[in-house]
């Protein structure tokens, strides 16, 4: 526990109070070994997906994640002074999760997959989201509907190729969606990314057989095949841009225990893309509060039921010392 998450753990307990006046390391006389933050215990960290060796050790880095910080913060009150609206195309198992996802970083989603009005909401949304979990020829009829109407305002389109590679149809529909749409981030996890570049099959229903370091080279060639940023999610994301790939080192081992998580980054990637105007930097901040939230969700989470719901509220809550804290972004 860090000190911060120690100090409003005493505020909620009285533990703090408790022990007023003991020396440093002391225990109460027959306090249960289980209860956390008492002195003298040890408690098992919390797992991550990475250590804090991976903050900024130097002082280039330190200015860096400073300027990393300030830039996911502004995006942050971008998002929640505009409210923008979010056309989602997306699943039956993750509509419920993103929508509340949205609403709890501050914008807008709408979740409309009909022929007859997909290109009026997108004309009227600030990006559009196409996710291809739950395929159907009508959602793909819609989805190409929808796509060409963000083509024609100029709106961010965001892809999420879920499963490709597990079928050929879902992998065609998500390639012909990649070349037609031309889409500003497609987002996916490591063997959905190399399933779209190479002619590969290796995934394990919608999840990843692969790392996100085994995609880099994919995420490359599709960058430089349809000029879209690729950011290819993981224990580490991996954001790929034109030569330039970042890291993002940020969020917990419980959150692939959470069906439609991968899902929600896509989805809040669409609501980063709608205040910023740069693809790369949408996507970068976007896998950033992903994993931080996951992160402050984890502290006091006791499986994966709670910890959605710890989630959301992270999302709800987050602050900027929240993100000057504990950002972890690496750019190479």
């Amino acid at each position: 526990m860090n000190s911060i998450a120690a100090k409003r753990h005493f505020q909620h307990t009285g533990t703090e109070a408790s022990h007023r006046g003991r020396k440093p390391g002391a225990r109460l006389r027959g306090a249960p070994r289980h209860i956390r933050g008492a002195p003298g215990i040890r408690r098992p960290r919390a797992g991550r997906r990475c250590n804090r060796g991976a903050i900024p050790a130097t002082i280039e880095d330190m200015g860096n994640h400073s300027e990393r910080a300030e830039r996911i913060w502004a995006d942050i009150q971008r998002i929640r002074a505009e409210g923008p609206v979010i056309h989602n195309i997306t699943n039956y198992v993750a509509m419920n999760t993103t929508a509340n996802a949205l609403l709890a970083i501050g914008a807008s989603p709408v979740m409309a997959h009909a022929e007859e009005e997909v290109e009026e909401m997108t004309a009227i949304a600030r990006a559009l989201v196409i996710n291809i979990g739950t395929l159907s020829t009508p959602w793909i009829a819609a989805m190409f509907k929808a796509g060409e109407a963000a083509r024609r305002n100029r709106r961010p389109i965001i892809l999420d190729p879920v499963g490709a590679g597990a079928t050929t149809f879902r992998t065609a529909t998500a390639r012909k969606l990649l070349a037609e749409l031309r889409p500003a981030i497609l987002r996916g996890n490591a063997s959905e990314i190399r399933a779209l570049a190479d002619d590969e099959r290796s995934t394990r229903g919608v999840d990843s057989a692969y790392q996100p370091e085994d995609a880099v080279e994919a995420a490359d060639r599709l960058c430089a095949r349809y000029g879209c940023v690729v950011a290819a999610s993981g224990a580490v994301d991996v954001i790929s841009s034109g030569g330039t790939t970042t890291r993002v080192f940020n969020g917990h081992p419980m959150m692939p225990k959470v069906t439609g998580l991968g899902c929600t980054a896509s989805a809040l990637t669409g609501a980063f893309a709608a205040v910023n105007q740069s693809a790369r930097e949408a996507a970068v901040n976007a896998m950033a509060v992903m994993g931080i939230a996951g992160e402050l969700a984890a502290e006091d989470a006791r499986g994966p039921g709670t910890f959605l719901v710890r989630f959301l509220d992270a999302l709800y809550r987050l602050t900027e010392s929240d993100i000057r804290e504990r950002v972890q972004v690496r750019e190479s």
